[in-house]
């Protein structure tokens, strides 16, 4: 009997080495897999994320209950998710990484154990989180468990906002429920072509509305950022997408209690030769656009800033720069799209902007060209009034300094709107040239005049109406009745604009304000 234990230890241990073998063949071919579909494991994609040699994985050994569930007893590790705390350029933070190899990067009672530790680890250090989204959404085996995980996730993402920054990745499929996590989330990064999110997917659709639609074309990295808003970077690629990642979080504070990164202020003290480019920067013609980008190039430090949802709005600019060392949040018209006019996306663009910088104590840069807001059925059927209402919602709330320049026109509702002084702007700028008012001289003039112009002859009719205009522009239009009525603290030339803004946030570094006590407002959502 005893001669035989050698034999049958060794057919045990055999057995063990093949069926590891098989483990690791399987995970190989899971591997190539993803690599083939241009897409990086979950651990390559912290690799490159994170610092090397910072990573610290949390739970790298949890499995599923697969007796409790009916599942396959050969476990893998990490249920199909990686989580754990590291650094980006030295600075901590937590990050999750769906595990497509695993389960398919669903998410069951093990996998959302795990994400929720990692969400309260953030929260406990005060540090941002950002969670890396592969996965083909809800363990089906695991049933309302693997839901009820999901509604937990919603919940610590809704806790966070305001606290800690949350940024998503979604570098593969996001579906169903779980493409609200995302959505609650500060910033959301999806990879063309590679990744998508819906509610629905497209055999559903199909099947209840016999629409035929790809994935893509459904909910893909460019619907979701030019269409539908919900992404704000649409990267070319994965090393794309983790390198804006990189730069947005240079930008932003650990947490809502510390203050963003500081560099050292190596800007001119004096007018500088890209200060005085500005001086020709609007055309003479009202009618003649710019691109509002080159203004904030000379403003920011560098010339350089990370713009957000830049293709969705590209009427309304939202971007995180420095000025002198420290971060500012700019929201700006950009008279290349549409004038510059406000609509609902670029209200609600911005707005959500201005309420983030709020919460994490970064300032206000507006700058404000701006001829109101579009008009037209499609935008008062589409809820133009309530969903133009949260920018102002947004600046009025926002206590954090707020520095304004209006640079051509502020007409009527758009120039309230886009942190005027009444909405609580503590400097308020603007350039000789600026037009404020209820409309543009013209229209006004249309209006004002309408029956003294129709009684003239047509030859002599074109003549008054260009004088009228002109008197009109002279006399109502400018910056200095704005400056009479203290709406505008300086007239300056554009040269002067960098110099009078950086003054401007460096007095209000020790602004303190508070709001009156409540729970929380209401927002017209």
């Amino acid at each position: 009997m005893d001669e035989l234990m050698p034999t049958t230890a060794f057919r045990i241990a055999d057995l063990a080495a093949r069926q590891d073998e098989a483990v690791r063949i399987a995970e190989k071919r899971a591997v190539d897999r993803q690599h083939a579909k241009g897409k990086l494991t979950a651990r390559e994609r912290i690799g490159l994320l994170l610092d090397p040699g910072s990573f610290v994985e949390l739970d790298q050994f949890a499995r599923h209950r697969c007796a409790e569930f009916g599942m396959d007893a050969n476990r893998p590790y990490g249920d199909g998710v990686v989580t754990g705390h590291g650094t980006v350029d030295g600075r901590q933070i937590c990050v999750f990484s769906q595990d497509f190899t695993v389960f398919g990067g669903s998410m069951g009672e093990v996998s959302g154990e795990k994400v929720l530790k990692v969400m309260d680890l953030a929260m406990a250090l005060g540090c941002p989180v950002v969670g890396i989204n592969d996965s083909g959404g809800a363990r089906i085996q695991e049933g309302v468990v693997s839901l009820a995980y999901y509604a937990e996730l919603g919940r610590r993402n809704a806790h966070a906002s305001g606290v800690v920054p949350q940024i998503s990745m979604i570098m593969g499929p996001c579906a169903g429920g779980a493409v609200y996590a995302p959505a609650i989330t500060d910033f959301t990064v999806m990879v063309d072509e590679t990744s998508h999110m819906f509610v629905t997917g497209p055999d559903v659709v199909h099947a209840v509305t016999g629409e035929r639609v790809t994935a893509q074309e459904l909910g893909g990295a460019a619907v979701q950022s030019e269409i539908a808003g919900n992404a704000h970077h649409r990267a070319a690629d994965e090393q794309d997408a983790i390198e804006w990642v990189q730069t947005l979080l240079g930008y932003l504070p650990a947490n809502n209690l510390d203050p963003a990164p500081e560099y050292a202020d190596d800007t001119s003290s004096v007018v500088t030769p890209a200060d005085l480019e500005l001086d020709r920067l609007v055309p003479d013609s009202p009618n003649q656009t710019y691109d509002m980008t080159e203004l904030i190039a000379r403003l920011v430090d560098d010339g350089e800033y990370a713009e957000v949802h830049s293709t969705f709005a590209p009427n309304m600019i939202c971007a995180f720069g420095r000025v002198q060392g420290r971060t500012v949040g700019v929201v700006a018209n950009q008279p290349r799209h549409q004038a510059g006019v406000l609509d609902i996306d670029a209200s609600e663009k911005a707005a959500r902007f201005v309420r983030f910088c709020d919460a994490f104590s970064i300032p206000l840069l507006t700058l404000a060209d701006v001829p109101g807001y579009l008009p037209g059925s499609d935008q008062e059927r589409g809820g133009i009034i309530r969903r133009g209402a949260k920018l102002i919602y947004a600046y009025s709330e926002a206590t954090v300094p707020k520095v304004t320049v209006v640079v051509r026109k502020a007409y009527g509702g758009g120039y309230a709107v886009m942190g005027s002084k009444h909405l609580g702007a503590d400097v308020t700028l603007a350039w000789p040239t600026a037009e404020i008012a209820v409309m543009g001289a013209e229209g006004a003039v249309q209006v004002l005049y309408r029956r003294e112009l129709a009684e003239l002859p047509p030859d002599r009719r074109a003549a008054a109406r260009r004088r009228l205009t002109e008197e009109y522009r002279k006399r109502h239009t400018g910056p200095y009745l704005a400056a009479e009525r203290g709406y505008v603290d300086q007239v300056v030339t554009p040269s002067q604009t960098r110099l009078q803004v950086a003054r401007a946030l460096r007095t209000l570094r020790t602004k303190r304000q508070t709001l009156p006590a409540k729970k929380h407002g209401n927002i017209p959502l």
